[in-house]
């Protein structure tokens, strides 16, 4: 049963995100790579993970790369009182954006970001995803040889990663509007926010830039060994270029970064942090030391590069 906050008003999943690039091929290959169930539609492309019937992002080909949207889902006996507090707040609404869903409600977010609000089934997960680790007895074999090696397939969308140009004021923004609470965050570097009704550390991750932007999106898997065979199976397809393997600070979850055409991330995760609807999480400010990494390569600058064109499509 879905996790509901008694007395908060707010959404409780990213339900997708929207985004444009140049070459829908190129997306299908890297996605695929990526382990992802990747349909093709009559608008473009959606990505959905093996066995969940959730449609987790929708690609539509432009003229550059860019993040469209992001779509939050909300539960039906929210969406009224959300939405006259949007009112309240003076948050503009606007029309749907081209080739994406014409239901629900679109608002003008920080950023000028355009934000779907719909009702839908909660897709952020209620509990903390399983975590499984594996070792041989004394005597037997723990050899995994590559022609058997499982590849790795994401479960879930864990999280969704974006630039702004100022975390602090953003931040501000997604509470006081769409309900999202502070989990963690290093002052105007960056912040993650949670769902009030349950979710993973971090449902949105604010990253310091000059304009908005995507940064990445992260995907749940099952283990540290997935995370690694999933940054070899990358590689092999011929995306080198990326950060990892690693672990967070904040959030705690093992991760690899593989980099997208486009300059963005797609970002194997597991073992993240979980936050239930019943918890008072300690929301702080840390050093930057103590907010990135507690292991893994040195940081590829490119990484904190925001390559999506500053003005709003």
């Amino acid at each position: 049963m879905a996790q509901k906050r008694a007395g908060a008003l707010g959404v409780h999943s990213i339900d997708h995100f929207g985004l444009q690039v140049p070459d829908l091929a190129v997306a299908k290959d890297f996605y695929t790579a990526f382990g992802l169930d990747v349909r093709e539609t009559d608008a473009g492309l959606e990505l959905y993970t093996f066995g969940h019937d959730q449609c987790w992002a929708r690609i539509v080909e432009g003229p550059v790369k860019q993040l469209r949207y992001i779509s939050f889902g909300v539960y039906e006996e929210d969406e009224a009182p959300l939405l006259a507090r949007l009112d309240e707040n003076g948050v503009k609404r606007i029309e749907a954006s081209a080739k994406a869903p014409n239901c629900g409600t679109w608002i003008l977010g920080f950023d000028d970001m355009p934000i779907h609000l719909a009702v839908a089934e909660k897709c952020s997960p209620d509990a903390k995803t399983q975590f499984q680790t594996t070792s041989s007895a004394a005597g037997e074999s723990g050899a995994i040889f590559n022609s058997k090696a499982p590849k790795t397939k994401p479960r879930n969308l864990s999280h969704f990663a974006i630039f702004t140009s100022d975390v602090m004021a953003a931040t501000q923004w997604y509470e006081e509007n769409l309900g999202l609470r502070l989990s963690d965050g290093s002052g105007p570097v960056v912040a993650f926010l949670h769902g009030p009704h349950g979710s993973d550390h971090h449902l949105l991750a604010l990253v310091g830039s000059t304009h908005r932007g995507m940064h990445h999106s992260s995907w749940d898997v099952g283990s540290f060994q997935e995370v690694g065979l999933g940054s070899a199976q990358m590689m092999r397809a011929g995306y080198k270029e990326g950060w990892g393997v690693g672990r967070h600070v904040l959030g705690g979850n093992y991760f690899y970064y593989a980099r997208d055409p486009w300059g963005s991330y797609a970002e194997f995760s597991a073992d993240i942090d979980f936050i239930p609807a019943d918890c008072e999480w300690p929301a702080a400010q840390h050093s930057p030391d103590d907010s990135f990494y507690l292991w893994g390569p040195d940081v590829p600058p490119e990484l904190v590069l925001n390559l999506e064109p500053g003005a709003p499509e």
